[in-house]
């Protein structure tokens, strides 16, 4: 089930943040900065009472940022991504938004396949964006009237 995060969230998705973003992960600060300032959007997936995935979405004018999106890594390849993303960008659409923009590590082949799939293409590179040296590769998706995909 998707649903907004609440406060009693920021704890489980600190613990998701570290596991899968590690020197990049967020704090409960930022987290929970995003639950509170206009303009964002911050839902978690929950499965039997536990959050499992979450994505945060920052709106300006006509534009959509996908700030985060994770999965436990147990429960990677179910799917879960996919509707959360579905999810955020439909909310973005409905919010006015015509594209949604994200960055994405270069040396993260697994969610440019992702991101390959839900229709973002490459519209930039950020050289030495993040802390390990690597580079962030900005991605854009057009928000037409539908979103229904599948991750392969």
């Amino acid at each position: 089930m998707i649903r907004n995060a609440l406060a009693a969230d920021v704890d489980a998705v600190v613990e998701l943040e570290d596991e899968l973003f590690g020197a990049e992960a967020w704090d409960a600060d930022t987290l929970l900065d995003d639950l509170e300032r206009a303009g964002r959007r911050f839902v978690v997936f929950e499965d039997d009472l536990e959050v499992i995935g979450y994505a945060i979405t920052m709106f300006a004018g006509d534009i959509a940022d996908l700030a985060r999106i994770g999965v436990h890594p147990s429960r990677q390849r179910e799917g879960i991504a996919a509707a959360l993303l579905d999810h955020v960008v439909d909310a973005a659409r409905e919010d006015g938004a015509d594209r949604m923009l994200l960055e994405v590590s270069a040396m993260n082949p697994e969610a440019l396949a992702f991101y390959d799939a839900g229709d973002f293409e490459q519209i930039d590179t950020r050289p030495r964006y993040y802390k390990d040296g690597s580079d962030a590769i900005v991605m854009r998706r057009s928000l037409g009237p539908s979103s229904d995909w599948s991750a392969p």
